[in-house]
């Protein structure tokens, strides 16, 4: 992605030039595109865990790798938009928005990977091991919830981004419970301690990958509203 500096032709009224306003439309446009790809992944990440389809985890490695990349491109090409634009208010923003989304989503892909990759270590070394129902019921959860926050990141819905943000307890309500159970699991047949592990790190990284999409809702407010919404506080 190329930029033209803005001095071919005049700027928009009170705002950015008709060529910075297209090279912002077209970073967020990859960053849409990242997120479908990451949600695509994680997708295939939970069919691993509750299908055992550990098939897939080299493709999810691919589009790790992938991600990477376009995560980087992405930063790049924001930087440069702040550095030859100087973009102010909702523009500024945006950019903002890009920065931190493109963090979120290049982690949530990082995360999947690592969950999928555990799926397939347990069904190589402990396939006695059945995965509880609980964990399964978790993965499916956090797909939703990651998908929510893309749709409200798509249409830009500070409204129903703060569902989306509330709806991150019931996530963590999920987890402690999958956690209480694995534990329980683990103690009752200590000689499969290392499987019962991998599945309780699965969680966790499941967990942290529904944090993750909360943290783009909560950025979809900023967005939207101008307002810093963190740790249940709200900064204007």
């Amino acid at each position: 992605m190329g930029l033209t500096r803005p001095n071919e032709g005049g700027y928009a009224m009170g705002g950015l030039s008709r060529h910075s306003l297209r090279a912002l439309e077209a970073v967020w446009n990859d960053l849409l595109a990242l997120g479908e790809s990451v949600v695509d992944s994680l997708e295939k990440c939970v069919l691993a865990v509750r299908e055992g389809r550990v098939e897939l985890v080299a493709e999810i490695k691919e589009q790790e790798e992938d991600s990477d990349r376009r995560e980087v491109e992405i930063e790049q090409e924001a930087l440069r938009i702040l550095a030859l634009f100087e973009p102010v208010a909702t523009d500024l923003r945006r950019m903002a928005t890009v920065l931190k989304v493109n963090r979120d989503w290049e982690r949530i892909a990082d995360l999947s990977l690592r969950v999928a990759r555990r799926a397939r270590k347990l069904v190589r070394k402990h396939p006695e091991i059945v995965v509880p129902d609980g964990i399964k019921d978790l993965a499916g959860a956090v797909l939703e919830h990651v998908r929510a926050a893309q749709g409200v990141l798509t249409r830009g819905d500070s409204a129903a981004a703060r569902q989306v943000i509330a709806d991150d307890q019931k996530i963590d309500d999920a987890y402690r419970d999958v956690r209480r159970e694995l534990k329980a699991l683990a103690a009752a047949d200590p000689a499969r301690l290392d499987g019962w592990l991998l599945v309780l790190s699965s969680a966790r990284n499941l967990e942290r990958i529904a944090d993750h999409a909360t943290g783009i809702a909560q950025t979809v407010v900023f967005l939207q509203e101008g307002r810093i919404i963190r740790h249940g506080d709200e900064t204007v």
